[in-house]
């Protein structure tokens, strides 16, 4: 079990203990030291922005060294955390996984093997939850099958997605988000059409037609047939390209509507497929085509594996550790909710979200976190559901420091102003030029009305502190600056300091802007 790292017993103390000396500071046993009123009067101009009028805001502040209280403005107030929540899921799938924990996809046969090649029986496509299956992955695990001999197969191929339940999403999600890739189905069983492992998604393209007036020309990445595409746009001579595309609900037809020039660059976007299971199977089979596999029955999608089949071919993903990385920097939803899963299945053999966010509440308890006054209804999120306030969020992030796996989590948490995607991820185009760069180690969150920046910034001072800014209820179309401007605050921050004179807010570069209430990384091409 884990303890609480700073009870708030104990940092009342230490501030007390602070509050109570009088010296070179200047801090009297009646007022805190100046530079913590300095503090509170720039963080309380931050959030006296007319962005802000009518809204909540719940901003806690924490010396992660001395357990003191730095700043608390309705610390215990529950507010959406929007994708901080996947600070509770990323630390409890670590502690409770372990980060060299790797998610199999595996093939068996159920048959015998005959002269020939022949395996007369099923072959069965095991899933094992791996969000980072690749169609090159699934074409490698083909050849592994032809080199184990097997040339036909006279039954089924199964599809086996039974590690999970066949609950594909969360139950709070809104209908509208469900064609987007960042709400995308969650099978153990999926593939990602490329390295930001978006699973369950495929990337359509539409390219212009030879002509005015030809319908442009649809293709897929990967290729797949699991796709039908009813394409009512049109090739003009000139003008802007504006291609649309949309799954239709309850099956994999896309309509395609918009207009694209003649000698433009294709259009494209990641369409999220219905049933991710079947999909996987579609690309496994094409792959098992290409090594001379035939498989002469149906593609049949859920039945378990018999105990009795044998090994033919395996898959691995990478460790836990390394999922980190795209999991945090580009606040992937996917992994959320598939490592939400994988740990229900793990410590109580139920791979459902249930028995998933049961385990990461009693991990977070153990960490020290008051479980009573909070509630989590899925692993990234994407619910409104979710309510957290930030003090509970600061309690988790000053605890996790003693984790042995710290330091791998600390890395994968987007990093101010750093350019590089898989470093600075959604924090890349924020805080770039300021004392934050490259010091800000934070969580971003982000739904309509709702915004959130939790996480670590190193004071000038050296000291680690961490916070959590929880904004919701405003009507702007953005509120991130206000974040940013809390977050430069406490990079700056010096006890050395003696004026008790407020300092103005800092001012912070404009980091672009996207859809309201979207992650940065959500949005195709990625615009941070």
């Amino acid at each position: 079990m884990h303890r609480r790292l700073f009870p708030r017993s104990l940092a009342l103390v230490a501030l007390v203990g602070v509050t109570a000396t009088v010296g070179a500071s200047g801090a009297t046993a009646d007022a805190p030291p100046p530079a913590v009123t300095r503090l509170h009067a720039t963080i309380d101009a931050i959030l006296a922005d007319a962005r802000l009028a009518g809204a909540q805001a719940s901003v806690v502040v924490v010396d992660t060294t001395t357990g003191q209280k730095l700043y608390d403005r309705n610390g215990d107030r529950r507010l959406v955390p929007a994708s901080n929540t996947k600070l509770l899921t990323s630390t409890a799938a670590l502690a409770l996984l372990g980060p060299g924990h790797r998610l199999t996809t595996d093939v068996l046969g159920g048959g015998k093997r005959r002269a020939g090649g022949v395996l007369a029986g099923d072959l069965y496509l095991r899933g094992g939850g791996d969000p980072t299956m690749l169609a090159g992955d699934y074409d490698a695990l083909a050849k592994q099958v032809a080199a184990a001999g097997v040339r036909v197969v006279t039954g089924d191929l199964v599809a086996d997605d039974t590690r999970y339940d066949r609950t594909r999403l969360g139950p709070d999600w809104t209908w509208d988000d469900e064609p987007y890739y960042y709400a995308a189905q969650v099978s153990a069983l999926t593939v990602a059409p490329d390295t930001d492992y978006d699973a369950g998604t495929v990337i359509v393209h539409a390219a212009p037609g030879r002509a005015a007036g030809a319908p442009p020309v649809i293709t897929t990445t990967p290729p797949t047939d699991y796709l039908r595409f009813d394409n009512r746009a049109e090739t003009v001579a000139d003008g802007e390209t504006s291609i649309s595309f949309t799954r239709e609900h309850g099956g994999n037809t896309v309509v395609v509507t918009g207009q694209i020039a003649v000698g433009d660059e294709p259009a494209s976007d990641w369409v999220t497929v219905w049933e991710p299971t079947g999909y996987a199977a579609d690309v496994f089979r094409a792959a098992l085509r290409r090594h001379g596999v035939r498989v002469l029955g149906a593609t049949v999608l859920g039945r378990a594996t018999p105990a009795a089949a044998t090994a033919v071919a395996r898959h691995d993903s990478m460790p836990l550790a390394e999922l980190m990385v795209p999991f945090l920097k580009l606040s992937n939803n996917g992994h959320a909710e598939m490592l939400t899963k994988e740990i229900g299945r793990v410590r109580s053999g139920a791979g459902t979200w249930s028995a998933g966010l049961a385990a990461i509440n009693g991990y977070a308890a153990g960490a020290g976190v008051d479980t009573g006054t909070l509630r989590q209804r899925d692993g990234s999120g994407l619910s409104r559901r979710n309510l957290v306030p930030a003090g509970e969020f600061v309690d988790l992030l000053a605890a996790v420091r003693a984790e042995p796996w710290f330091d791998t989590w600390y890395a994968a948490l987007p990093i101010a102003g750093q350019a590089e995607r898989f470093v600075g991820g959604t924090l890349r185009s924020r805080m770039a030029g300021t004392v934050a760069a490259g010091n800000v180690h934070a969580k971003t969150g982000s739904l309509t009305g709702a915004s959130s920046l939790s996480g670590y910034a190193t004071d000038a001072d050296g000291r680690v502190l961490a916070f959590s800014i929880l904004l919701n209820n405003y009507l702007a179309s953005s509120v991130k600056a206000l974040e940013d401007q809390i977050a430069v605050a406490l990079a700056a921050y010096s006890e050395k300091s003696t004026t008790t004179a407020r300092v103005s807010p800092p001012v912070v570069p404009d980091a672009g802007a996207w859809p309201e209430g979207l992650e940065c990384s959500w949005v195709k091409p990625v615009a941070c």
